[in-house]
């Protein structure tokens, strides 16, 4: 019974794997836009905000990085400002809430990215499973057809495995796009890290002047 269950299931050919594959596109694209569109807004000058961010410190303008991080939903800012709120408990306090809100802002522009790595690396296979399934078609099409019509049967088993083989091709097609998609992204997100471990030291070096512990 489950041995005919799969034959029959290995029988459906490759058409369904296409329309699994198209589906898995539009969602890829989706994800594309939405990262995208995410990344670009939240984009931040940190070389002008690192010059501003010190002066103010410098100044023992606490109040006044505060009001320069309002409402700015960087990364880079959602850091500092985590390190602000405790720049009066000390440098160590100061620096470990900092790097806690890294982590659970890393998270934040991490999301998604999953489904296009994972995509980039497993659309190929899918479209080769497609392909397989395709190729079992066409040979179970030639086994029903008229024996007698050799020239006629190469053509069935040739028709069926080309259109196959378009499985793989599709595979190949929608994980190309996610993987430059997701190397590009988790290189926004490492550069965005790596700005707000520059502003963490920015805060964290002025702390003793500031009045802390």
């Amino acid at each position: 019974m489950l041995e005919r269950s799969i034959v029959a299931f290995a029988q459906l050919g490759a058409e369904w794997v296409l329309w699994l594959l198209v589906l898995l596109s539009v969602l890829s694209v989706a994800v594309m836009i939405e990262r995208a569109l995410f990344y670009v807004a939240r984009r931040a000058d940190v070389k002008a905000l690192q010059g501003r961010l010190g002066a103010l410190l410098d100044d023992k303008d606490v109040d006044g990085a505060k009001k320069l991080l309002a409402g700015d939903d960087t990364m880079e800012a959602h850091v500092v400002r985590a390190g602000l709120e405790y720049l009066h408990r000390g440098e160590k306090v100061a620096e470990e809430t900092m790097a806690a809100e890294l982590v659970r802002q890393k998270a934040r522009f991490d999301a998604r990215l999953i489904f296009l790595g994972t995509l980039g690396n497993n659309a190929p296979f899918i479209g080769l499973f497609g392909t397989v399934l395709g190729i079992i078609k066409a040979f179970k099409d030639l086994a029903v057809a008229d024996v007698g019509a050799a020239g006629g049967n190469a053509q069935v088993v040739m028709s069926g495995i080309s259109e196959a083989l378009v499985a793989t091709a599709v595979g190949l097609a929608v994980a190309l796009p996610a993987v430059v998609a997701f190397n590009y992204f988790k290189t926004v997100v490492k550069r965005s890290v790596q700005n707000a471990q520059t502003l963490t030291r920015t805060v964290a070096v002025r702390v003793e002047t500031l009045g802390g512990e």
